[in-house]
């Protein structure tokens, strides 16, 4: 159905769940409502497959995450992580097992909205949706939404799912408020043969020197995907940074393929989730890991728990049902993500502040070092594994507290080349 305009008919249809974007959070949402046998209609503003500015990371969380019978198409398997300092003190950790696998976008998002549409889901794609109305002329009755799409088609819903991206209109219906707002910058840069095997099962980590801030390398056969992210207002600074760390790896001579920008949003603490028959998931919701700014998890997870309880809302026969279904979806994703995201932000304070201690952790002391493969591989999540390290529990403890000095220096380490 992708690209087709609908009939007179279908403008009169009620959906009972409609999903606006189709990246990982919208394509998951789609098929969790569609695989229980509702009439489910998928929009995206974009001709499908797109590119997106992201790493392409797949990590334990996001394959536990993948509906049944899912491949994924890796381009790479990670056993290996080279950790450096801004270009200083680099020292790389391997595992005997894979960490993570590695995805082009466009390759991974098509398959998921393929997944969804094999459940029954319906795709529309070229389709921008301008906004949505819950009261008016445009909704017949109080169970309806209506979806007002550009053009003047209005499409009528029990049920909304926003996933439309960091900058979403249906998050702005919702009220989504913002705590963190980043830039990443990024480059898909081909690669000879000889500098692809260099990277072959290898990504690299460096902590940059404005604070908060991070490069990678994430190879991806022939091409390796290299970028930086840092927060917003330090635009001139992150450009610096990214050109700097390209040229660092000897990598300025290669002509990229694509070059992109991307705003990264996470939610504040008291941020709404929906808000009459809408809710909200993804990058939409503002829900990402606020350290390493990992979002296809939280997409992957968040979506498919938006299209489960977008169900129960599309069959609430009035207001209060509907709300208290639309506030069982809140409480899961705050019971599960939201302590992901608290423990994050306090680890991303603690980062911006002493790069330095985090950085000796991980290259020289092995239970942080085992605290990431073991996040990686998906056999704990960031806050189980702090809540069972008393140390960890001391270090954010502490934090709370304000006690922590400012950003310092890090102790030399064994070096070993990328």
């Amino acid at each position: 159905m992708s690209g087709e305009n609908s009939s007179a008919d279908d403008v009169q249809r009620v959906w009972d769940v409609v999903v606006v974007g189709a990246g990982p959070a919208g394509a998951s949402a789609a098929y969790a409502a569609a695989v229980t046998g509702r009439r489910v209609l998928l929009l995206e503003k974009a001709e499908l497959p797109r590119y997106k500015t992201c790493g392409g990371g797949i990590i334990g969380p996001s394959r536990d995450a993948l509906p049944p019978g899912f491949e994924l198409p890796f381009r790479d398997r990670v056993q290996a992580v080279t950790f450096s300092h801004n270009g200083r003190f680099t020292r790389t950790r391997r595992s005997k097992q894979m960490l993570f696998g590695l995805v082009n976008r466009p390759e991974f998002d098509q398959q998921l909205v393929e997944h969804a549409q094999k459940a029954g889901a319906e795709l529309r794609t070229g389709v921008t949706v301008l906004r949505v109305e819950q009261h008016g002329s445009a909704v017949p009755d109080r169970r309806t939404v209506a979806v007002v799409l550009q053009g003047g088609e209005t499409v009528l819903a029990r049920a909304v799912v926003g996933a439309d991206g960091s900058a979403s209109r249906i998050g702005a219906h919702v009220g989504v408020k913002l705590d963190l707002v980043d830039l990443g910058l990024e480059a898909e840069i081909p690669v000879p043969e000889t500098v692809a095997q260099d990277w072959k099962g290898r990504i690299l980590l460096d902590w940059g020197p404005i604070p908060g801030s991070y490069g990678w390398v994430f190879p991806k056969g022939d091409t390796l995907t290299v970028g930086v992210i840092s927060a917003r207002g330090e635009g001139a600074a992150t450009k610096r940074y990214l050109e700097d760390f390209v040229a660092r790896l000897g990598l300025a001579g290669f002509e990229p393929s694509v070059s992109s920008g991307h705003l990264t949003r996470c939610r504040a603490d008291d941020s709404p989730l929906s808000r009459g028959r809408v809710l909200v998931c993804g990058d939409a919701a503002g829900l990402l890991e606020p350290w390493t700014r990992e979002g296809i998890s939280f997409a992957l997870r968040s979506g498919r728990l938006a299209g489960e309880w977008a169900v129960r809302v599309a069959e609430a026969h009035d207001a209060v049902d509907a709300r208290r279904q639309a506030l069982n979806y809140a409480f899961a994703i705050k019971a599960g993500l939201g302590v992901e995201m608290s423990v994050g932000k306090h680890l991303l304070t603690l980062f911006e502040r002493r790069p330095g201690l985090f950085h000796a952790a991980l290259t020289g002391f092995r239970p942080a070092w085992r605290a990431f493969r073991d996040i990686t591989q998906g056999s704990g999540t960031l806050a189980e594994i702090v809540r069972s390290h008393p140390m960890a529990q001391r270090a954010l403890t502490a934090l709370d507290r304000r006690r922590v000095p400012a950003q310092d220096g890090v102790a030399a380490q064994d070096s070993v080349t990328p």
